[in-house]
């Protein structure tokens, strides 16, 4: 019960909030969402994922077994999704909504406090968490471009666009400069973390500007599926990778809590930036995160029986 009245006043609520006041600047002042989408894109996400990476302690032999673990993982809940896909019979645009609705998930404004609140604050979890955020980053940017231009650009256009934004540059930047114990300077530093820092609060806005503009024509079916295989089958496909790899204790345990995460808003960025199912991909993400505190204590409840 502790748990679960945590998640709700920690998570839940601060989401909620935030959501809320980006709905109600939409109907008061009619904010444009492709600015706030274009700002969430080329400043506070490059900067959060800069931030995040130099300043975490990630030694190689942890870094080799996640990022293990997350191929695998990645591999399986694509070919789950893709077989979806193809049942469902989904044409266009939808394809790649529903694919960036259920293989991309919260994994840093979500899932790191989360980690924090269930590990107490152990320095190895976070670093484990931190790895999967790294790739959680790479990939909306790389993959989930491609998703939502499949069906209407060609591969080398889709290859410019993604060549064109700044996170997928940042990882190796940030790599580099902490290897070799390169500071950066501080007058770089310093509007960086102000940067980065304002990427929750920019992204949950942009979310709510984009539900605050939505006829609400609400897809039950296809947002409901989208959070059953999120919620639901990402930590059973998680815990069958722990499992296969025979990985034990907290690690296993911080893992497999990181598939249960619900749905990224880089799903909503990317469909709002590409106007790709921005209404799908908006009320997939809202009520992945409403249906979170009930999946997500289960999860946590079952932990101490994992590896």
């Amino acid at each position: 019960m502790t748990y679960f009245i945590h998640i709700i006043l920690n998570n839940i609520v601060p989401l909620a909030v935030m959501i809320l006041i980006g709905a109600a600047m939409f109907r008061a002042f009619r904010l444009d969402i492709k600015t706030l989408s274009k700002l969430n894109f080329y400043v506070f996400a490059p900067a959060l994922v800069f931030v995040k990476l130099y300043e975490s302690e990630l030694s190689v032999a942890i870094l080799g077994q996640v990022l293990l673990f997350f191929l695998l993982f990645f591999t399986a809940i694509s070919v789950m999704t893709e077989l979806f896909v193809r049942i469902r019979r989904y044409k266009g645009g939808m394809k790649g909504a529903m694919r960036n609705s259920i293989i991309f998930y919260n994994s840093a404004n979500y899932a790191i406090p989360l980690n924090q609140m269930v590990f107490v604050g152990d320095a190895f979890t976070l670093s484990v968490q931190m790895i999967v955020m790294m790739m959680q980053n790479l990939l909306p940017n790389t993959l989930g471009v491609y998703n939502v231009n499949a069906h209407k650009s060609s591969w080398k256009d889709i290859l410019k666009t993604v060549a064109y934004l700044p996170t997928i540059y940042m990882i190796p930047l940030a790599f580099v400069l902490r290897h070799y114990q390169i500071a950066v300077p501080q007058p770089l530093s310093i509007p960086l973390h102000y940067i980065a820092d304002g990427f929750m609060a920019t992204a949950l806005l942009t979310l709510g500007v984009q539900l605050g503009g939505m006829k609400w024509a609400f897809r039950f079916s296809d947002v409901l599926w989208s959070n059953f295989l999120r919620l639901c089958m990402g930590p059973l496909i998680g815990l069958a990778v722990v499992w296969l790899l025979g990985l034990h204790g907290v690690m296993a345990q911080a893992l497999v809590l990181s598939c249960a995460v619900p749905t990224s808003l880089s799903s909503v960025l990317l469909a709002v930036e590409y106007d790709n199912e921005p209404e799908f991909s908006s009320q997939a993400v809202f009520m992945s995160t409403v249906l979170s505190m009930f999946t997500v204590t289960l999860v946590i409840y079952l932990l101490p029986y994992i590896g």
